[in-house]
């Protein structure tokens, strides 16, 4: 009570959004497990006139009964990503980027000094942060609580680090969990792993424990957008202000990466997630696994299958060519990468191909090893090499090519032309009996426009890396208080991926533009000095960057001054994120697994034909499911002009941006999430 309690305001939370932790305080409050401190903290409730309350972090079962009276909202904060019922916590992406940047540290020094890494990060009872990072570093072993390894781990994890080497490479790293135990409950220490190292290999080894750096810096874009501040956020007091007195507490929960979150009542989950724990404890690990959800069960899968090359059990007849197409995008390495080494493991015949389609008609072509794309995985951009020369340009000379390495499936890791050119491909199959393989588009482009997925390998790694710049921008319009800045961002060549300037053709734009300049102007005679025009590179002929920067100038002139960035292919570069780094392995494996099972439908008598509307997919993420869509079949909901499917779920977004950016807009067009038991 007391001071604790405070009455916030617009700008009691303003300029937060990119700052870590949190700015009113966290703790684990012992007085709030008994009965008389609950008692305590409902009086102050009472007192202040609270009679909703939204809870970032987690709350028990007996809370929410005891409180039955007052309308209570929980929304889970915690790097562990360890609550049942919601896909991803607060906090988690963000501790993944900390954990990310640190490796891809450690692995330049360790390259240089040929060693090896023992990485400790959190997790005393749950090991989804080994796990996912252990997954996107490609990390040469791998301790989780959940899974401990067999006995004699030791010789075997000696054994596969001195076969790395002896291969060439000048680095191994492990990541341990801190609550690595064995199969007898006993603690794994990173010192007694690296001792171990060091005393059979011989090999110069460290350990880095990163401790709380995993809870600090900056919020990752999702956790700004869909976890934090955003999306959840948001359905939190939605569910407070529609709940009434028979509502029960609820926890809201992020379903799949869709931002439409679901309130999930909150008993059933605590159980759950408890009982986790309980099978850690009765030596029941393969259930523990479960227990952790199918993504954590598919995400240790995955792992187990990449890290280490296993023979495969017989030769296929089948051949894969894998090739990017388009701009570069961050991830497509890491997509190429597991495509690669589970073809291998399937027992195919795995080819790359440079450039794209121009390179599939000049015939250049390789075979490719396990061993081959080792350390793709943090790299930027595209090792193939891409560019966006499309099918129906060299389309004799593909099928040349096709004929010539024998091809039976080909797999196009790219943008909106990656899509397209396979549809050319497949809308020739009745001129060329070539083409009747099976075909697979993996979407990679930042503008994030490809027909059949929510989501596009490479828009996270740049709306992240747009994000960071203008974080260093709002740095210095805090030390110019005057300052505004009307800033130009490459967001794709698609003209109208952002179109709500193209009401200008109708007139509608002037008085949008108009409104702005008085929102702007009026917030900058309040204590909030600064302001942010986010215009798309191709959203109105007209209404250009240089336009829109002389018109905020004159409007503005005595109240505010303006300033321009345009961050170009700035956004196209850089290390891919955790997200993108895992979306792409998944998508990669999924893909080619996808591709085999295709191929023994369409194989017969030594002979591949494969001329079905579903040979030829687009693999996505549709809400919270990863699906394969026939090329024909988004064709009749693509906007070619444009470069576009029809619809877009993020213009949904809009909403919430004007809500918090303060415009005074009816909540009853806001669509909020779902009650339902999880």
């Amino acid at each position: 009570g007391g001071d604790n309690i405070k009455q916030a305001n617009w700008l009691s939370v303003s300029n937060i959004i990119q700052l870590g932790g949190t700015v009113i305080g966290s703790a684990r409050c012992k007085a709030f497990t008994t009965r008389a401190g609950r008692l305590r903290a409902a009086r102050n409730l009472v007192e202040h006139g609270i009679t909703n309350l939204c809870v970032i972090g987690q709350i028990s079962k007996e809370v929410a009964q005891e409180n039955c009276r007052l309308n209570i909202v929980g929304l889970v904060g915690s790097i562990d990503n360890d609550f049942c019922g919601t896909d991803m916590t607060i906090g988690t992406d963000s501790a993944l980027h900390r954990i990310m940047e640190v490796i891809d540290a450690i692995t330049t020094t360790a390259q240089s000094h040929q060693r090896t890494f023992v990485l400790e990060v959190m997790g005393r009872h749950c090991g989804y942060l080994a796990l996912v990072s252990g997954l996107a570093s490609g990390a040469d072993w791998l301790f989780i609580p959940e899974s401990p390894p067999e006995d004699g781990w030791e010789d075997l994890m000696c054994e596969r680090l001195g076969e790395t080497r002896s291969r060439g490479s000048r680095l191994n790293i492990i990541i341990i969990a801190e609550g690595a135990i064995d199969r007898n409950g006993k603690p794994i220490s990173s010192n007694y792993v690296k001792d171990l190292v060091v005393q059979r290999l011989g090999f110069d080894t460290r350990v880095t424990v990163l401790g709380h750096v995993q809870r600090g810096g900056t919020p990752s874009a999702f956790d700004r957008v869909l976890v934090g501040p955003g999306k959840m956020g948001m359905e939190a007091v939605m569910a407070l202000l529609e709940a009434t007195p028979d509502t029960p507490a609820c926890v809201v929960s992020l379903s799949g990466h869709q931002p439409g979150c679901h309130g999930a009542v909150l008993s059933p989950p605590q159980p759950k997630t408890k009982d986790v724990q309980k099978a850690m404890d009765e030596k029941r690990f393969d259930e523990a696994i479960q227990l952790r959800g199918r993504s954590f069960e598919n995400n240790w899968n995955i792992y187990k299958l990449l890290a280490h090359q296993k023979p495969a059990q017989e030769k296929s007849p089948f051949s894969l060519a894998i090739l990017n197409v388009g701009a570069p995008a961050a991830g497509m390495n890491a997509a190429v990468r597991s495509a690669v080494r589970i073809g291998i493991c399937q027992g195919h015949t795995v080819y790359v191909v440079s450039d794209g389609f121009e390179g599939l008609s000049k015939g250049q072509i390789r075979e490719v090893g396990w061993h081959d794309v080792a350390g793709w995985l943090g790299r930027g951009g595209s090792m193939l090499g891409t560019k966006r020369t499309l099918p129906k340009t060299c389309m004799e000379k593909i099928v040349e090519n096709v004929r010539k390495f024998n091809i039976q499936g080909l797999l196009v890791i790219g943008g909106f032309e990656a899509y397209e050119g396979v549809l050319q491909l497949v809308e020739a199959r009745g001129q060329y009996e070539e083409l009747c393989i099976v075909m697979c588009v993996i979407p990679a482009t930042i503008s994030n426009n490809v027909p059949g997925t929510d989501f596009s390998l490479g828009s996270d790694t740049a709306v992240n890396a747009a994000m960071e710049v203008r974080d260093r921008a709002r740095g210095s319009s805090q030390s110019h208080p005057w300052s505004h800045h009307v800033s130009a961002w490459h967001t794709g060549n698609e003209p109208g991926s952002h179109p709500r300037l193209q009401r200008g053709t109708q007139g509608g734009c002037v008085f949008i533009l108009q409104a702005n300049v008085e929102h702007l102007t009026d917030k900058m005679k309040t204590d909030i000095q600064r302001g942010l025009v986010l215009r798309n590179e191709k959203c109105h002929e007209h209404y250009t960057t240089e336009f829109l920067y002389n018109l905020y100038s004159s409007e503005g002139k005595g109240i505010f001054d303006c300033r321009i960035n345009v961050l170009g292919h700035l956004q196209q570069g850089g290390a891919p994120t955790p997200f993108d780094r895992n979306y792409g392995t998944k998508l990669g494996v999924k893909a080619v697994l996808w591709m085999s099972e295709k191929l023994q439908e369409a194989y017969s008598k030594g002979r591949m034909l494969a001329n079905s509307a579903e040979s030829a997919c687009v693999i996505g993420l549709r809400k919270k499911v990863v699906a394969f869509s026939p090329v024909t079949e988004l064709k009749k909901v693509t906007d070619f002009e444009h470069r576009l499917p029809q619809e877009q779920w993020w213009l949904n977004l809009r909403l919430m941006l004007k809500m918090l950016a303060n415009y005074q807009i009816s909540l009853t067009e806001y669509i909020s999430g779902t009650m339902e038991h999880v």
